[in-house]
């Protein structure tokens, strides 16, 4: 659905996103997280061609993202953080407005996604909150069925009951859609994307599914039977650790029953217990932050 290929981009002297390579596969929910900075809001810039790369190059259904014309735009959904709106139209007409774009217009879906979205038809797009604009960004965008949303921090400032209406409508009104969402929420993040993707200072670290990311992360809490020092030479994938009394703390990115627990026996005397806790999202994005702070620190 989505393809890019070495995009770097390069703003002067920094360079924002670099050697950037990924597939979105058709039918995913895929999202782009990282630190502020990252590189997530550039790359999607430069998938839907509002901005061009410096090197590389990106390709939406097969086409070079800046050759996307009518026939492809009319099939993707795209809202950003800060999207531009008419604000002075009115609701009502801000819709009729845009169904003349898309053939495949939906007018029982866009009342659908009125009601349930809770839009006041007369109130003119300037009058309304931040979570009423991001909703109505996202009715005019859903309405008429895209084949593929792309989300640009779409979570940011709004409150939980919005971020609730936001992703329900995204899962319920375009089944069999592509979603491609850059997002700092990581806990609604977790809750329906099926693949991650995690950018750092522009380069991209890993690509992985959900399920796979969940099941090789866990939180390791070692029990000794006496106060020792951390021994040196720790595998690379046991991210953080730390001793505090006769208790050993760190984060497995390996995690594999067996071979952790050999590991541990090999390198620890006097085990006493071995705890392994199952990780959100959220913990493992932390993790994976701080690990790359102490290493540039």
């Amino acid at each position: 659905m989505i393809r890019t290929e070495n995009l770097t981009k390069r703003y002067r002297h920094n360079e924002a996103l670099h050697g950037f390579t990924l597939e979105v596969p058709s039918g995913s929910v895929f999202a782009l997280v990282g630190p502020n900075g990252a590189g997530k809001s550039t790359a999607i810039k430069i998938v839907m061609n509002l901005i061009r790369p410096s090197a590389g190059r990106a390709e939406v259904f097969g086409v070079d993202s800046t050759r996307l014309g009518a026939v492809e735009l009319e099939q993707i959904g795209y809202v950003s953080e800060n999207q531009r709106l008419p604000e002075w139209m009115r609701v009502d007409y801000f819709l009729q407005y845009c169904r003349a774009f898309y053939p495949s217009w939906d007018n029982l879906l866009a009342e659908e996604l009125l009601r349930h979205y809770e839009l006041p038809l007369d109130r003119r797009l300037s009058a309304l909150s931040r979570g009423m604009k991001v909703k109505a960004a996202l009715a005019v965008s859903l309405a008429y069925r895209p084949r593929l949303i792309v989300l640009d921090e779409p979570f940011s400032g709004l409150d939980v009951l919005v971020r609730e209406q936001v992703i329900e409508s995204i899962v319920d009104c375009t089944p069999g859609a592509t979603v491609l969402i850059a997002s700092h929420d990581l806990t609604e993040i977790e809750s329906f994307a099926t693949h991650v993707a995690y950018l750092n200072e522009g380069r991209l670290e890993f690509v992985e599914e959900m399920e796979t990311l969940s099941a090789r992360f866990r939180e390791i809490e070692i029990t000794l039977d006496s106060p020792s020092g951390l021994p040196s030479g720790l595998p690379a994938t046991w991210l953080d650790p730390e001793l505090s009394g006769v208790v050993v703390r760190f984060t497995d990115s390996r995690y594999e029953p067996v071979h952790t627990r050999d590991e541990v026996a090999r390198r620890f005397a006097g085990v006493r217990e071995i705890q392994s806790r199952e990780m959100s999202f959220r913990s493992i994005f932390l993790a994976l932050a701080k690990s790359r702070r102490t290493q540039c620190a």
